[in-house]
C-alpha cells in the first residue's frame, strides 16, 4: 500500500469542496461565545491550524454535531465503542525526532527535525457509549439583525486597531495609515455580514508588517492571493470564537487563485491555516483581557 501524503490529502478534500462551493470555513458552526464550535480532542483540548478545516469538512459532509474527536483507542479507554461501519477522518499530527549528521569539523551533530503524520480520528456522533458531556451539542448561532452588538463592539475596540466608518462602500485595510475602513453598518443585510467583513480587515492588520509580519504593502498575485486567504481563515476562526455566523462572499477570481495557489504548492493550505491561527491567537490574547476587564 502507497504511503498516505497527508499534505496531498489534506490539499485534496479542501480543493474538492471549494470546487464545489462549499469550502469548510464557510458553514455556520458558530456555537456559543466560549467557541465551542471549534474542534476538540477527547480531553477537551482544541484543535488548531488545518486540523479546524479538516474536521469542519468532516463534520458538514456526514451532518455532525458534537465538536469532540477522538481516535478508536481514546475512545475505548473512555468507556465507548466506535460503531460498526463507521469511516475514520484524517487528522495531522505534527512531532519532532532527533538525528545525528556529521559536521563540517567531523564532528557527529545530533539536529531536530519536524514531521507530519495522519492520524485517524471519529466525531463522538459515531460513538456509543461516550459519558453524556461528549455529545453536548454547540449552541446555535446568534441573529444579530441589523444593530450593532455591543459586546463585540467591546471586542474590536480592545484590539487597538484604529476602524474608520464612511459613506464609501468599500472595506479595505490601508497599510500606509494603519487603518481598518468600512461602510455603515446600516448598509449591510445584517450585522453578521459586517462583523464577517470587519473580521476579515482586522486579519489583513494583524498580519501586517508592522505586527506579525507576513503580509508586505506590495506583493505579486499570488501573494495577494493567499494574503486573501489567510484573512479569510482568520476571520472564520475570530467569527465562530465570538459566536457569529460570516456571511460574506469572496469574488470568484479569489477563489479560482487559491485553487491555483494549492493546486502548485499541497502545502500553500496548511501554511494559510498556520498564519490564520497565529493571527487568531495574537487578537485573542490581545483583546480579550481587555474585552472582560470592560466587561467586569
Amino acid at each position: 500500500m502507497a504511503k498516505l501524503d497527508i499534505h496531498q490529502h489534506v490539499t485534496d478534500t479542501i480543493i474538492a469542496q471549494i470546487e464545489a462551493g462549499t469550502p469548510p470555513w464557510r458553514k455556520p458552526w458558530t456555537g456559543g461565545k466560549g467557541g465551542a464550535a471549534f474542534p476538540l480532542r477527547h480531553n477537551g483540548e482544541a484543535y488548531r491550524g488545518i486540523n479546524i478545516l479538516m474536521l469542519w469538512a468532516t463534520a458538514h459532509l456526514h451532518g455532525f454535531n458534537s465538536a469532540r474527536w477522538m481516535t478508536f483507542k481514546q475512545a475505548l479507554e473512555l468507556g465507548g465503542c466506535v460503531r460498526k461501519g463507521e469511516k475514520s477522518t484524517k487528522s495531522v499530527f505534527y512531532g519532532t525526532f532527533e538525528k545525528e549528521i556529521e559536521g563540517q569539523t567531523g564532528e557527529t551533530e545530533t539536529r531536530s527535525s519536524r514531521f507530519a503524520k495522519a492520524n485517524n480520528v471519529f466525531n463522538a456522533d459515531q460513538i456509543e457509549g461516550l459519558p453524556e458531556e461528549y455529545y453536548i451539542r454547540p449552541a446555535p448561532p446568534r441573529d444579530l439583525g441589523t444593530e450593532t452588538d455591543a459586546e463585540l463592539e467591546a471586542f474590536f475596540a480592545a484590539t487597538g486597531a484604529t476602524i474608520i466608518t464612511s459613506d464609501e462602500p468599500r472595506a479595505y485595510y490601508r497599510p500606509s495609515t494603519d487603518q481598518i475602513h468600512m461602510p455603515p453598518i446600516a448598509t449591510f443585510h445584517c450585522a453578521a455580514g459586517y462583523y464577517g467583513t470587519l473580521s476579515h480587515e482586522l486579519g489583513h492588520y494583524v498580519l501586517a508588517e508592522r505586527r506579525i509580519g507576513t503580509q508586505k504593502a506590495y506583493v505579486n498575485k499570488s501573494e495577494y492571493a493567499m494574503g486573501e486567504l489567510e484573512a479569510e481563515l482568520f476571520s472564520v476562526f475570530l467569527a465562530v470564537h465570538l459566536g457569529f455566523e460570516p456571511q460574506f462572499d469572496q469574488s470568484a477570481a479569489y477563489v479560482e487563485s487559491w485553487i491555483a495557489a494549492m493546486k502548485g504548492d499541497n502545502s500553500a493550505i496548511f501554511k494559510a491555516a498556520a498564519q490564520a491561527q497565529k493571527a487568531f491567537d495574537h487578537v485573542v490574547s490581545l483583546a480579550l483581557p481587555t474585552f472582560e476587564q470592560e466587561a467586569a
